[in-house]
């Protein structure tokens, strides 16, 4: 019989740890109702992923205007082709693990669609470094009082929600969402 060697408190700490990290990958950072099951079609996904508040699916969707880190202000609106929001931060795992998705998501779709990524909370020079660290090009907003999350009800991130050209809310998700996702939205426009 193998006997583990330790202190038996420690690996009971250490692997409830373990366990709560895994939980928020799966389901987001921050309070969630529900998280997405694996294998769900993306129209399923956004059923069970919407909180209650505004810029639900089916609603007309909130504009709002924030700096980007330059301290230039950005109007978030219909401009006549469809949007992308993603509500992140740099602390949060489930932010982090989609960063590439998001980045290669915006890199291949940035002449037919909008991508604003909404970091919420945090000074402009620590979301540099994050994505520079990273080798990320992606147009952050900062929402440094929390206002445009408050108005799209995010109460988990990330929250990604996409935007149709005529500047109605076609998908909403709470937790990571991959290229692939967002690549099935935008073809179904």
């Amino acid at each position: 019989m193998y006997k583990m060697k330790g202190n038996p408190m420690k690996r009971t700490y250490m692997a409830a740890f373990a366990g709560l990290l895994s939980l928020s990958l799966f389901v987001g950072c921050g309070n969630s109702d529900s998280g997405a099951a694996a294998g769900q079609t993306a129209s399923a996904q956004q059923q069970s992923q919407e909180p209650a508040g505004k810029g639900l699916t089916g609603d007309v969707a909130p504009t709002f205007t924030l700096k980007n880190p330059a301290g230039e202000d950005v109007a978030v609106k219909a401009n006549g082709k469809p949007y992308v929001i993603n509500f992140w931060a740099t602390w949060c795992p489930p932010c982090q693990a989609e960063i590439p998705d998001i980045a290669a998501f915006y890199a291949a779709h940035k002449d037919q669609v909008d991508f604003y990524a909404v970091n919420l909370q945090e000074e402009a020079a620590p979301v540099q470094k994050f994505l520079s660290d990273r080798g990320v090009e992606l147009p952050v907003l900062l929402d440094a009082k929390g206002e445009a999350a408050t108005l799209y009800g995010v109460r988990a991130i990330p929250t990604t929600v996409v935007v149709n050209a005529e500047g109605k809310v076609v998908y909403r998700r709470t937790g990571g969402v991959t290229k692939e996702q967002l690549e099935d939205v935008i073809n179904h426009l």
